[in-house]
């Protein structure tokens, strides 16, 4: 890679898209979180176009891995179809509400329901992968990623009882299949555009390096790590777009 092509920042850029990789290939989310909020203090345009057009670019590396090797015993269409139906109604009117009302308050919503779920999960009951919860968790992946970015933390909840491995590979194929709807929306509502599209660009040898060091490493990885580092991602990105929609509220 020639490096001239890149400035000092966008190189810290490339850094931190690399090590979001290598973390959703590892456990099914934080791309999202590690890189939104990093990645907007260079650049308010990296969020959320080309944070969304990145994570879908490694789901596609993880579901060609997956159906090449053919590890149909660790995944399921059929569990996971309900959570991505449900995420395009999701989506759309995650587009519409970040046109049509303040991004802070969208933020704090999210931000507490988020944070009283995680925290009623981590010591009062455990979410079952069911029908009606993927649903759930869908649509508001679709609602909450389409306008924030960081759309991982409600599916995480649901799958916090699975397996490290199935957590990867049908999340990756969710966020294949729902994610593009979620770009689609955006760009109808005009807020996709060529400069997106040449940081997204820029960033994808991110993605590649990522992939290939999360799999030359991934047999280090516990396989009970998943549901500890879903919640505690999902606890700091609620903590996170809190902060955001505080900031954004006090400066209005």
């Amino acid at each position: 890679m020639d490096t001239m092509l890149y400035t000092f920042p966008e190189l810290i850029a490339l850094l931190i898209v690399i090590c979001g990789i290598v973390l959703q290939t590892w456990f099914g989310i934080g791309f999202g979180l590690v890189a939104a909020p990093l990645l907007f203090l260079i650049n308010p345009s990296y969020v959320p176009g080309p944070i969304l057009i990145l994570g879908t670019s490694l789901s596609v590396l993880v579901v060609s891995r997956l159906m090449l090797m053919n590890n149909q015993g660790e995944f399921s269409w059929r569990r996971i179809a309900p959570a991505i139906f449900a995420r395009l109604p999701g989506a759309w009117l995650g587009a519409l509400l970040l046109v049509s009302i303040p991004a802070w308050s969208l933020s704090l919503l999210f931000g507490v329901t988020l944070l009283l779920a995680v925290l009623l999960t981590w010591k009062v009951f455990k979410v079952q992968t069911t029908k009606t919860s993927l649903i759930i968790a869908g649509f508001f992946s679709g609602l909450i990623g389409t306008a924030t970015s960081v759309g991982g933390p409600p599916m995480a909840l649901v799958y916090q009882e699975q397996n490290r491995i199935t957590i990867r590979n049908e999340l990756a194929a969710f966020f294949l299949i729902g994610t593009p709807f979620s770009i689609l929306a955006l760009y109808l509502q005009g807020n996709i555009d060529t400069e997106i599209a040449m940081l997204s660009l820029k960033m994808l040898p991110g993605v590649i390096i990522g992939f290939w060091l999360a799999n030359k490493f991934d047999g280090n990885i516990s396989p009970k790590s998943a549901k500890p580092v879903l919640l505690l991602v999902s606890a700091v990105s609620a903590l996170l777009v809190i902060g955001k929609g505080l900031s954004g509220w006090l400066g209005t």
